[in-house]
Parts: structure tokens; C-alpha cells; sequence
């Protein structure tokens, strides 16, 4: 694990910033395209801001979260609409965006028109995942009851998940295709989370899902 700490967030937002488009630039000069898998929720907001406004093709970069709660787009707890606002604007308004939700009534009962969008999408170029305070990333809840099919080597892309932590049924993608990218970065912020995060370096992943993701990753802190 690589830890790069910055003065602020501020300073944060630039830097991963940076880091990220330089990614996905050296990514399109070998590939045809770029996969690009983000975490949701409001922290990584400021970096996606600044991400949308760089110059590079993106309209060879894939977009797909890392997880999605089952809620419709336009729902106040809708990643995809975040997502939208904030990343998928700008110049970054050609990416593609690759679905993690639909109109089914449930998780169960989506994935299998869902799965067929990452065809050719792995392994992924360049992954951002983000660490709660229950270290969970994704949607890898500790104790989560589909918990250990996401985990393990013979998960499935896309994996149902309701937990205590969770307000609403989730779709994660598995431990098995986010541990493969080429490429990963872990955003943190915050005392109480750094503190998380050095207690999770010590823990089986089954306890600290995030432990599955730390011995290759960058990890971006800032208090």
C-alpha cells in the first residue's frame, strides 16, 4: 500500500485529479478504450468536478460505479444521478456510461440484463473505491448476507447485496473483478478514517472487506 497524505482536501481534489487523468490517458494510448470504475456517494464530488474539465478522449472512457443502491435514477440516494452531475459533464459528458441499475423490482431480478454491459470491460483500467466507517468498500459489508459469494474467486460480475449498514438493497460488483484492475486508488478523509483504515491493514477481508483491495492500492488521505 502506497499512502499519499495532502494539507487538505482541497489539495486532495487536485491531486487525485491529476492522478486519475494521467491514468486514463496512458490507458487509451495501449487500449481501445478505458474502463473507469468510481465510487459513489458525496466525498469523491470535488475530484470528479475537476476531472470532467480535463482534455482527453473521453469518449473511449467507460464509466461504471462500483456499486449501486436499488433505487431509481432521480431518487435523492441515487449514485447514477450523482454520478451525472458531478463526473459525466463537461468534457467527461462523452464518456460512456455502463448501467449498474434498472426498472426491475429487485437486485435478483436486474443483474442478468445488466451483466451483459461489462462485456469487454475487464479487466478494469483504472479503479477508485472509497472506505466506510464499518470499513466496507463497494458495497462488501461486513457481515452483509451475500458477503461471502462476492468475496470469493467464483463470484459472478455483479452480486445482490442487503446489509444492516444499508438503507436499500445494493448491486456490488464482486471482490474477484475490482481486485483485478489495473489500476487502483483508495480515497479517505479524515482522522476517524485514517485511524479505520490502519486497523483494517491488520484484519481478515471477510471482517474489513477493504483489506482485499490494500497491498497494490494508492491510498489518498487528507484530514
Amino acid at each position: 500500500m502506497d499512502l499519499q497524505e495532502y494539507a487538505d482536501r482541497e489539495m486532495l481534489a487536485m491531486g487525485l485529479a491529476d492522478r486519475l487523468a494521467s491514468a486514463l490517458k496512458n490507458s487509451l494510448m495501449v487500449h481501445d478504450h478505458a474502463s473507469f470504475c468510481v465510487s459513489g456517494g458525496s466525498s469523491p464530488g470535488p475530484i470528479f468536478e475537476i476531472l470532467s474539465g480535463v482534455d482527453l478522449d473521453w469518449s473511449r472512457v467507460h464509466v461504471f460505479l462500483n456499486d449501486e443502491r436499488w433505487v431509481p435514477e432521480g431518487h435523492p440516494r441515487s449514485n447514477t444521478t450523482l454520478l451525472k452531475t458531478t463526473l459525466l459533464t463537461g468534457q467527461a459528458a462523452k464518456a460512456t456510461l455502463v448501467p449498474m441499475v434498472n426498472d426491475a423490482a429487485t437486485p435478483e431480478d436486474g443483474i442478468p440484463a445488466l451483466e451483459p454491459g461489462f462485456d469487454g470491460e475487464f479487466p478494469i483500467s483504472l479503479l477508485l473505491l472509497g472506505m466506510g466507517s464499518d470499513m466496507h468498500t463497494a458495497s462488501l459489508f461486513p457481515g452483509a448476507d451475500k458477503l461471502a459469494l462476492a468475496m470469493s474467486n467464483a463470484a459472478p460480475i455483479l452480486v445482490p447485496m442487503r446489509a444492516e449498514g444499508a438503507e436499500e438493497p445494493r448491486v456490488t460488483l464482486s471482490r474477484r473483478v475490482l481486485s483485478e484492475a489495473m489500476e487502483t486508488h483508495i480515497l479517505i478523509m479524515g482522522d476517524e478514517k485514517r485511524a479505520v483504515l490502519e486497523r483494517a491493514r491488520k484484519l481478515d477481508p471477510m471482517t474489513a472487506p477493504i483489506a482485499a483491495f490494500l497491498k497494490d492500492a494508492t491510498v489518498h488521505w487528507a484530514p
